[in-house]
């Protein structure tokens, strides 16, 4: 299996006539593309979509290393630096929380507080980080061990973004809205989401070429990096029973298990006390700043409704409700999939089932948006609702570190400002996600089936028709008269060539 970018087609999507969003603000530059513009390479054009496209990820790459630089030497001090300029990162921070600046080996010599393969990736470069300032005591150690997460994420975020355009090759635009997503400028190297990003692209690229057991191993491997790539294994499932597929999904979910169970085993066998501190962590781990749990206590008049008080210090009846509002939602996922008059795409359910998550999770860290981008690209690919999410994230990045600098002493603006600045976000992101459920209740809508006949990223689910009983389930829908095939199931084999 092997990445390829085309070069522009002709036919390609034309956002500035495609998105309302988008023909909108081109009117200030003389309107949308004409109807007779060509979109394809023409002889000395060196521009094109693709081009441009990489070129935006690697200028939003660029500008968050400029704004994180005021933090990269360290030297944070009494001042509070890392919130006042909001250049804090994980990264740098864990190089001496977690041992790596003495040389200690990740779960060997520390309980690493992340998945194996997160705790692998910090070792990897952290440890010669180490040998290489014993050498030469004058460098400053996690200044180079940040640089070098900086070049490596950067270099996954570039390959998801090659992704994205290699799944959308007649929407390459698409791809710029994680390209030049404002949430990957401010959070890309917060911590090392991501690496577990790069695996899930990478694995939702395998199952669109037909190749099951590579996806399982690549989604695998992101779960062993971050939990939540695993959770693209529902949709896989869910789908595949509509699309008389399973056995394809069941594989590749299969195939993911034993790769995680093949990863996780070394550190399992050999330093169980290290590979439990994770998942202790995260039974034991408190109700986290902007969670819907944090505003449940915290927002006014809320927090004093009977319960909501006794659940800060009650942490295994959050652990309960926020794995059972999950589980039911999923149910609820898959109902939205039995019974939509078309199957739903794999980039929609992923979305909803991640959204979900993230939700209910009792933990949302900043950077946890990274999970969502490129499933919201998948899902929506549509520039007005995406970028009014993206600037509630902006807000409430702002706003988190106000709440940083208030809990340090330096308050700058009352606790309500972060409580609506979390509460925007929580809005924006279900906003989204209901969205992407009308699309999928009404097919017609769905700007990529448009574009393409049925799943660009479904791989042995493209084009594959519905079980025989899905009819008794399956909500009938008037389609568009403007669209009368976006709506219309597939029912019959796809002709094999």
């Amino acid at each position: 299996m092997t990445l390829s970018v085309e070069p522009d087609q002709p036919s390609m999507d034309a956002p500035s006539r495609s998105d309302e969003f988008v023909r909108g603000i081109s009117e200030v530059v003389g309107g949308p593309m004409g109807t007779h513009a060509t979109g394809g390479r023409r002889r000395g054009r060196f521009w094109t979509a693709t081009r441009i496209v990489l070129a935006l990820v690697c200028l939003t790459l660029a500008l968050h290393w400029v704004q994180k630089s005021p933090c990269q030497d360290g030297a944070w001090g009494n001042g509070y630096k890392q919130y006042r300029e909001m250049c804090y990162t994980d990264v740098l921070a864990l190089y001496y929380a977690e041992g790596l600046s003495d040389g200690q080996v990740p779960y060997a010599d520390h309980a690493v507080e992340y998945p194996v393969l997160t705790g692998a990736f910090m070792g990897l470069i952290g440890l010669p980080v180490h040998a290489l300032g014993v050498k030469h005591p004058g460098l400053n150690q996690g200044e180079w061990f940040y640089n070098a997460n900086v070049v490596v994420l950067g270099g996954l975020a570039v390959a998801s973004v090659v992704v994205l355009i290699s799944l959308r090759r007649k929407r390459p635009w698409d791809a710029a809205l994680f390209a030049a997503s404002p949430a990957l400028l401010v959070t890309a190297t917060v911590n090392w989401d991501l690496l577990a990003v790069g695996f899930a692209m990478f694995g939702v690229y395998a199952w669109s070429k037909r190749h099951p057991v590579l996806a399982g191993v690549l989604l695998g491997l992101g779960t062993a990096a971050k939990l939540w790539p695993g959770f693209l294994f529902i949709p896989l499932l869910l789908l595949g029973l509509r699309g008389r597929r399973f056995r394809d999904a069941f594989v590749a979910s299969v195939t993911g298990l034993i790769t995680w169970i093949v990863v996780n085993a070394p550190v399992y066998l050999l330093y169980r006390k290290s590979w439990d501190q994770f998942f202790h962590l995260n039974s034991v781990r408190a109700i986290d700043w902007g969670t819907l749990w944090y505003l449940g206590v915290h927002f006014p008049f809320v927090g004093t409704l009977p319960g909501f008080g006794r659940l800060q210090n009650d942490i295994p009846a959050v652990n309960f409700l926020q794995y059972g509002l999950f589980a039911v939602c999923c149910v609820l996922i898959g109902l939205l999939i039995l019974t939509a008059p078309r199957r739903p795409r794999l980039g929609q359910v992923a979305f909803l089932v991640v959204a979900a998550f993230l939700v209910f999770s009792k933990v949302w860290s900043q950077q946890y948006v990274l999970w969502l981008l490129p499933m919201a690209v998948l899902a929506r690919p549509r520039w007005g609702a995406f970028l009014a999410w993206q600037a509630a994230e902006v807000v409430y990045f702002c706003a988190f570190y106000g709440e940083l600098l208030g809990a340090s002493g330096k308050g700058i603006f009352p606790e309500t400002v972060f409580d609506l600045a979390a509460l925007l976000r929580l809005i924006m992101v279900c906003v989204f996600a209901g969205y992407v459920v009308r699309d999928i209740l009404h097919p017609e809508r769905d700007v990529v089936r448009d574009t393409y006949a049925d799943d660009p990223e479904g791989g042995v689910l493209d084009g594959a028709p519905d079980a025989p009983w899905i009819e008794r389930w399956r909500v009938p829908v008037k389609p568009d008269p403007a669209k009368p095939e976006a709506a219309k199931p597939v029912t019959a084999e796809p002709a094999t060539t």
